[in-house]
């Protein structure tokens, strides 16, 4: 198995299928909840990142085929070593791409700019690869238990942190 399917595997693992949750932002067209239509979020492509997409019907494929181009290619997933290429893509799938390569830059002692560049990789590679990941899902949990959805999604952001970290023992 190929890197981008060992972190695809995980990530749709924890993102499962069709949900329309009206309390969960992602779910709205609009981004913010109540504001546009409800079409919800399925393995993880949500309606707010993807308004004109039939979110419902989405096929595993297609949205493999999303997450390759949206966010491993930008995180340049096979640059990476396995540890940081998975925590990386699951925080972009989970909280954006912004946040995953800011989140990421801080674990591996960058200037945290957000714009994924050579130095961030070389420091990515050059480190303790392991010890890179775990910072950066403690920068992840810090940032959720800032959100004013901790109160209602905090605890499945905790698993889903906690699956990751034990996904990385083994």
């Amino acid at each position: 198995m190929d890197d981008f399917a060992h972190c695809l595997a995980f990530t749709l693992g924890v993102e499962g299928g069709y949900s329309d949750n009206p309390a969960d932002p992602g779910n709205w067209t609009g981004g913010q909840t109540g504001i546009g239509e409800l079409r919800g979020t399925k393995f993880g492509v949500s309606a707010a990142a993807y308004p004109n997409l039939d979110i419902a019907n989405l096929t595993e494929a297609a949205a493999a085929d999303i997450y390759r181009r949206d966010f491993w290619q930008p995180l340049q997933g096979d640059t990476l070593p396995l540890p940081v290429a998975l925590v990386s893509f699951d925080a972009a799938v989970n909280a954006g791409l912004h946040h995953a390569i800011l989140w990421l830059q801080q674990a591996a002692g960058c200037t945290a700019d957000g714009v994924l560049g050579p130095a961030t990789i070389a420091a990515a590679k050059s480190g303790d690869a392991l010890r890179v990941a775990r910072e950066a899902l403690v920068r992840r949990i810090d940032f959720y238990a800032r959100l004013p959805g901790w109160a209602n999604f905090g605890l499945g952001w905790s698993r889903r942190v906690i699956a990751l970290a034990g996904e990385l023992a083994t």
